[in-house]
């Protein structure tokens, strides 16, 4: 097991309140956000934000079957067009040296989200990848995180 290396919260705490607020900026439908945030964690392997947003997605209501089949989302019949799209779109920029993110991958996002929809869904998909590589670089341990009360 790798050892955590420092507590970002500590050392960059401003840094961190500033992404944290810029992530509740985002204006996009809970499933989505939830299905994006699991989808990019387990591309780039970040074994805390897969963690704290498996149960943040089943603390929303989300099933298990959903997610755990995600990572064969184009195979399964258990998610929409519009899931299917941001799906894409969320696999194309987190891995983004693999070609950019391809004319049909964006045209197929344009046609299920307005631009101003389609705006919040590439700040949510960036700023989980910024979290992702955060977590993993300082080697944030999984495990801890409890879902906040929705009262």
């Amino acid at each position: 097991m790798n050892t955590p290396r420092m507590q970002l919260r500590t050392v960059a705490r401003p840094q961190i309140e500033a992404l944290i607020a810029l992530e509740h900026s985002i204006k996009l439908d809970e499933t989505l956000t939830h299905l994006v945030k699991v989808r990019a964690s387990q591309i780039n392997g970040c074994a805390f934000c897969l963690d704290m947003h498996w149960k943040e997605a089943r603390a929303a209501g989300e099933r298990d079957e959903r997610l755990y089949g995600l990572d064969a989302w184009r195979e399964s019949p258990l998610y929409d067009d519009r899931e299917r799209a941001a799906l894409a779109l969320c696999e194309a920029v987190t891995l983004i040296t693999d070609g950019h993110v391809p004319d049909p991958v964006w045209d197929d996002a344009a046609r299920h989200f307005d631009e101003a929809e389609l705006g919040q869904l590439i700040f949510s998909i960036g700023t989980i990848n910024l979290f992702n590589r955060l977590n993993i670089t300082v080697r944030t341990p999984p495990g801890t995180y409890r879902v906040k009360s929705q009262t």
